[in-house]
């Protein structure tokens, strides 16, 4: 599922020297170094920083470092849930949840969902909410994830090549700090967002997004926008060590013990809904339809 070179790369830079690597994993050094050699071989660039007092990371080590460990966990839950899906095959929805992606309210209809179908099961799969998870998740719905909650906009849809069943509209709110000067307000105006940095995703990812950018930019020229690439929790610590404003929604007022988020009083929406492969399986099919009829919305 993964290169077991990563497991050793793991233990070297936890131990800072391949002799110390070497016994943790009862081999020698010399095996140790020659895995080492052939993984940066491999990937084409140094992963260590060798030294006659044992070895530290490289930037690009570092930068793989933080995201082997993520890998390897994730291959060996994809195992879980195959050997899962084995063993009781049908009828369990996985459904997954991140930071932006909030399965509360489907905790919360779990009653209706039984009713309706009772032999209707959810597993919950926890992700990193990256571009490249996102990015990977929804092109390939059905493979270790079969639906996730959240906003979108048609062009997501579109680029990623999957569908949505639309619940409803949410009004796009600001995320402060609650030491900022408007937490104490219950809804803001945008003239309050004057002189503020406002923190926007960068234009093109969601049209919803991109309507507010255009507002602000041609009607309100005080208010300066900040770009962003993508909804993370450095985004979500940027807006609070730095009193900004971020634009999201009310739905991720969980997101951040520090931010509180506030109705903004202008008519900028964005849609809310179940995200899921265009050929869904039949019981992602049977899901929706229930989550329709609960919400009183076509599926």
């Amino acid at each position: 599922m993964y290169n077991h070179q990563l497991d050793t790369f793991l233990t070297v830079a936890d131990a800072g020297s391949f002799n110390k690597a070497s016994e943790e994993l009862f081999v020698s050094p010399n095996a140790v170094m020659k895995q080492i050699n052939l993984l940066e071989s491999s990937l084409g660039f140094d992963l260590f920083v060798r030294t006659h007092r044992g070895v530290r990371l490289t930037p690009a080590g570092e930068s793989l470092y933080r995201d082997a460990k993520y890998l390897i966990q994730y291959a060996k839950d994809s195992v879980a849930r195959a050997e899962k899906m084995v063993a009781e095959p049908k009828h369990v929805l996985r459904i997954g949840t991140s930071l932006t992606t909030p399965v509360q309210f489907l905790v919360g209809l779990w009653p209706q969902i039984r009713e309706h179908n009772p032999d209707l099961k959810f597993e919950l799969v926890s992700f990193e909410n990256t571009p490249e998870n996102a990015r990977e998740i929804m092109n390939h719905f059905g493979r270790n994830i079969d639906l996730v909650a959240g906003i979108y906009s048609e062009n997501i849809l579109s680029e990623r090549h999957c569908s949505a069943l639309k619940l409803y509209d949410t009004p796009l709110c600001a995320a402060v700090s609650l030491h900022h000067r408007l937490a104490a307000k219950a809804v803001i105006t945008v003239a309050d967002l004057f002189d503020e940095k406002v923190m926007l995703i960068r234009r093109g990812y969601m049209t919803a997004f991109d309507e507010v950018r255009n507002d602000l930019a041609e009607n309100y020229p005080r208010i300066e926008i900040e770009d962003f690439s993508f909804f993370d929790v450095n985004v979500f610590n940027k807006c609070e060590n730095e009193d900004a404003v971020l634009i999201g929604v009310k739905e991720w007022e969980n997101v951040h013990p520090l931010l509180k988020i506030i109705p903004i009083n202008w008519d900028h929406t964005i849609p809310m809904g179940i995200l899921h492969s265009d050929k869904p399986s039949d019981d992602v099919k049977a899901f929706l339809q229930i989550i329709g009829r609960i919400y009183d919305v076509e599926s």
